[in-house]
């Protein structure tokens, strides 16, 4: 209850709230889109060099490479999972289905980033290769939604290439990998002269970013015409279930409370960034609104709300 309660008063929190509160209303707030995106490019930036520093004072460890599996494994095997349920009880075609389970194979930069400001809050910060670990869950579930979506056909499209550019390229890769090599080159001492751009403001910039998470979450939800219930259903089912068996599994390959949370909301999350350029270039039958209104609309604002105070206190309980 003091996870929740400390999450759910964090000024990062109320900011998200706000945002879905004021989208709710049809007010005209907004955060111009050059301004957001800025804001998130600063966002990945400094996540990546704060994750290479961090990895470049303890060295590469056992722990690293459990943790990188562990994501990897996740990430590839979740869509497989959730696919059935999405053609059965949430009663998509194949392509659809594939779309949306690869969403949710991959992960939410913006909720990692969240959690980790919210764990080391409270003392339980993740170890910095979870970085390297957000960064490597990007792809493998790219590769796991087409082959589900691509199930039967008999030719290629060609596009392979192009695939395989979009994924491994995406701005969000290089931006996260290239400042965690960065951070990690340079270490705590290369670090310190621009520690006051990317540490001092972060908390502040990553308020004003969910602020305007908050706004499209919620008119992408309001404007959705392809939303059901049973989808819904699916879109909280899904990051619970992952999120539960992400962190249950950090916790048994031995990653310290914060990192074992950590997994799990990576676990939890689903990509709204990645992914839907992929799919838009790969499966361009998909329904856009359908995979965004369920990984942005739904499972985002349960996992900044209610999945990040669960997987902690679930990693502490069982830790």
């Amino acid at each position: 209850m003091d996870i929740v309660i400390a999450t759910l008063t964090s000024p990062v929190i109320l900011f998200f709230i706000l945002g879905m509160l004021a989208a709710s209303a049809r007010s005209d707030l907004a955060i111009p889109e050059a301004i957001a995106k800025g804001l998130s490019l600063y966002l990945m930036a400094a996540i990546g060099l704060k994750g290479g520093v961090a990895v470049s004072e303890s060295g590469f460890t056992p722990e690293l490479a459990l943790a990188a599996a562990a994501g990897v494994a996740l990430s590839f095997v979740i869509p497989y999972l959730a696919y059935p349920l999405l053609t059965g009880f949430g009663k998509l075609d194949r392509i659809n289905a594939g779309a949306v389970s690869a969403h949710y194979g991959s992960v939410s930069v913006v909720t990692f980033v969240t959690a980790q400001e919210i764990f080391t809050g409270q003392s339980m910060g993740p170890a910095g290769y979870m970085v390297a670990v957000l960064a490597l869950m990007e792809t493998p579930a790219i590769i796991s939604g087409l082959m589900l979506a691509r199930r039967g056909q008999k030719r290629d499209d060609g596009n392979g290439g192009g695939l395989l550019h979009e994924v491994l390229l995406n701005a969000s890769v290089v931006l996260l990998m290239g400042s965690f090599f960065i951070g990690l080159m340079a270490g705590p001492v290369g670090f310190e002269p621009i520690a006051p751009l990317f540490q001092v403001p972060f908390t502040g910039v990553l308020c004003f970013f969910l602020l305007d998470m908050g706004l499209v979450a919620a008119r992408r939800l309001i404007e959705s015409k392809s939303m059901t219930v049973r989808l819904a259903a699916l879109g909280i089912l899904f990051p619970l279930f992952n999120g539960v068996v992400g962190t249950v599994l950090g916790t048994a390959i031995g990653l310290d409370v914060g990192s074992a949370a950590a997994l799990g909301v990576l676990g939890a999350s689903a990509s709204y960034i990645a992914v839907p350029a992929a799919m838009r270039m790969a499966l361009p039958e998909a329904d856009p609104g359908l995979y965004l209104s369920m990984s942005l609309g739904v499972t985002f604002p349960f996992n900044i709300i209610l999945g990040i105070p669960l997987f902690a206190a679930l990693a502490q309980a069982i830790g």
